[in-house]
């Protein structure tokens, strides 16, 4: 991070390949000054890719810090001045295969801004064209193709329960919505 107005004092605790920990003094409305921890991510960006038929193409993802398989939408960290739009395109194709004839922006926020910066940049991608998944070697990533009912139903029921999937199936329903 810069120099910070904001802060009385910034201490870099952690220069992790993904993220920055900062222990920090944030000057209160009324003057106190209190520690903070601030997570330092560089951004992100989510795809909702959506089939001619309106059905919606999720990922199976296994999550180490939770040991768990998620269903998720395809997303990846943004690269040093990356546009998200771009990103969101990059990790379409390597997590599914899919190539998207369009990508439209649906909205951001914040992951997690009690102790995070990181902007999740929400897109949904159209015109898809099948391909061959291009995973990293770490990733363990499974295509699976679900009905927009069946989709709602998971999130319903909690089978889905991914922050960034929901926010952006959210920003989606909302959009459509209001056309």
């Amino acid at each position: 991070m810069s120099d910070d107005d904001r802060f009385e004092y910034d201490e870099l605790v952690f220069d992790g390949r993904v993220a920055k920990a900062h222990r920090v003094g944030v000057r209160m409305p009324d003057g106190r000054v209190v520690q903070r921890d601030l997570i330092h991510y560089a951004g992100a960006a989510a795809v909702l890719p959506v089939l001619a038929d309106g059905s919606i193409v999720l990922i199976r993802n296994y999550r180490f810090a939770i040991d768990e398989v998620l269903y998720e939408l395809p997303a990846g960290m943004l690269e040093p001045g990356e546009d998200p739009r771009l990103c969101a395109a990059r990790e379409l194709t390597e997590e599914t295969g899919y190539t998207a004839g369009q990508i439209e922006k649906l909205g951001q926020f914040f992951t997690g801004p009690g102790t995070c910066d990181e902007v999740m940049h929400s897109y949904v991608a159209t015109d898809l064209t099948a391909g061959e998944q291009a995973l990293e070697a770490y990733e363990q990533i499974e295509v699976e193709t679900c009905s927009e009912a069946e989709v709602r139903r998971m999130v319903a029921d909690g089978t889905i329960h991914d922050g960034k999937t929901i926010a952006t199936l959210g920003l989606w329903w909302l959009r459509r919505a209001e056309a």
